[in-house]
């Protein structure tokens, strides 16, 4: 199964979705594709190929998201707390991930024509040593499309993702590249792996965010559906669009930067592509 998967919706899917977008539409939809392993008992299959069925899903509502003009989606693949399953299950993930990351590279002229930006998100080094260097690859070689940014949330949690960014700047202020005047809101969200999402759908029937974007939700439309996540429908999707339409607050208008600010944010950009070089070139 591609990334990306053909459009396979009817003409009257299609009418809908127009008809959605006549109102306000999320700039960036997070997901928690929560109900693999229990779709696989509900099959009475393993929970590999429930795993498998949920990256094909993810492949159908990543077109979906191009058809409704979502710029941004990310999604929640694998927690550090996941580390803790069984370890059998944990490297039949880990497979799969590669697998797919395989798969990406060898697509990669379409995935590039699509416009999908790939951002790998989490704590990178407790991954296999090739799975890092499969990711590493993808995300600079879709670093210049703009016209679907997708982020992949794994090997991750929001605690941690916090505690990193706390570190870079506290970092930076022994090396007296920020002062204490310079931190504030605005910075730890914007050193932080993630942006902030309009939208938050998590299926499966559970109501909790399980340590995904702890400190970016505080302004999310939060949509919670008892799908499990291998059947979610173009209905579901655009059920929570209609959600969120209802429910959304204004936008807000972006702070402009400090020279100093900015300095910061550009020179741990670069950090970051260049430590993926790194895992590339080794």
């Amino acid at each position: 199964m591609s990334w990306v998967k053909e459009n396979c919706l009817s003409f009257f899917q299609l009418f809908c979705i127009k008809v959605v977008k006549t109102g306000r539409i999320p700039q960036h939809l997070a997901l928690i594709m929560d109900g693999n392993r229990r779709y696989a008992k509900k099959l009475s299959v393993g929970s590999t190929e429930g795993h498998n069925k949920g990256f094909d899903k993810l492949s159908e509502v990543l077109k979906w998201c191009l058809d409704l003009g979502i710029p941004e989606v990310t999604v929640y693949a694998f927690s550090i707390e996941n580390f803790k399953r069984s370890q059998d299950e944990v490297d039949a993930l880990m497979e799969l991930a590669s697998d797919k990351f395989k798969r990406l590279l060898e697509e990669i002229d379409q995935i590039n024509e699509w416009g999908v930006r790939m951002h790998v998100a989490g704590r990178l080094s407790l991954l296999p040593a090739e799975l890092q260097a499969l990711v590493s690859k993808a995300m600079l070689a879709t670093r210049q499309n703009n016209k679907l940014r997708l982020n992949i949330a794994y090997s991750y949690t929001g605690r941690d993702e916090i505690s990193r960014a706390a570190s870079y700047i506290i970092d930076s202020v022994k090396n007296k590249e920020l002062t204490a005047d310079d931190i504030d809101e605005d910075l730890i969200s914007q050193t932080l792996d993630l942006g902030e999402p309009e939208l938050l759908v998590r299926t499966s029937g559970e109501v909790r965010l399980s340590d995904f974007m702890l400190w970016q939700v505080n302004r999310t439309v939060l949509y919670f559906t008892d799908v499990l996540w291998p059947e979610f429908t173009i209905w579901n999707l655009l059920a929570a669009i209609i959600h969120f339409q209802r429910h959304a607050p204004p936008a807000l208008q972006e702070k402009e930067n400090t020279p100093i600010q900015q300095e910061f944010l550009e020179k741990l950009e670069t950090r970051k592509w260049q430590t993926l070089e790194k895992i590339v070139g080794c």
